[in-house]
């Protein structure tokens, strides 16, 4: 690694830290080597490296906040497909009750229907007029 790249290294990791003792440190060896006027090229590398370093963080951010919406969305996702599956199971149970209850009524109407067929007065046929009398007295005779 050349001087000068490793005293840039050296810039910016200092910078990173807050380490001022370090960049002055710098600074001084840089100027003693390459001299006052090239001090601009160290000033220059570190805030563009600051700049790049930067913007991969920010790149690493973005990608992980995507991550965690990607993830989001599935779990979205998983829970809609969930409530989906619950309502189709609760529509299938509500037609089923509403199946029994149907049948549960209609075989108590049938139910109710034999019963009133069996508790009703059969009805007596009814006497010729002609033998009304005879008929009325048999009952009584009976009675």
């Amino acid at each position: 690694m050349l001087l000068k790249n490793h005293l840039i290294e050296v810039f910016k990791q200092a910078s990173l830290e807050n380490n001022f003792l370090l960049k002055e440190n710098v600074v001084l060896k840089w100027v003693h080597r390459f001299g006052i006027d090239s001090l601009n090229d160290l000033l220059i590398h570190s805030s563009l490296q600051k700049e790049n370093q930067r913007e991969e963080e920010n790149q690493e951010h973005t990608s992980l906040i995507d991550e965690v919406h990607e993830e989001n969305q599935e779990q979205i996702k998983l829970e809609l497909s969930k409530n989906f599956e619950n309502i189709e199971e609760t529509k299938w149970e509500s037609n089923a009750l509403e199946n029994a209850s149907i049948n549960t009524i209609s075989s108590k109407n049938q139910n109710s229907n034999k019963i009133n067929q069996f508790t009703e007065n059969p009805n007596l046929p009814l006497p010729y007029i002609k033998n009304l009398r005879k008929w009325i007295n048999n009952d009584k005779k009976a009675s």
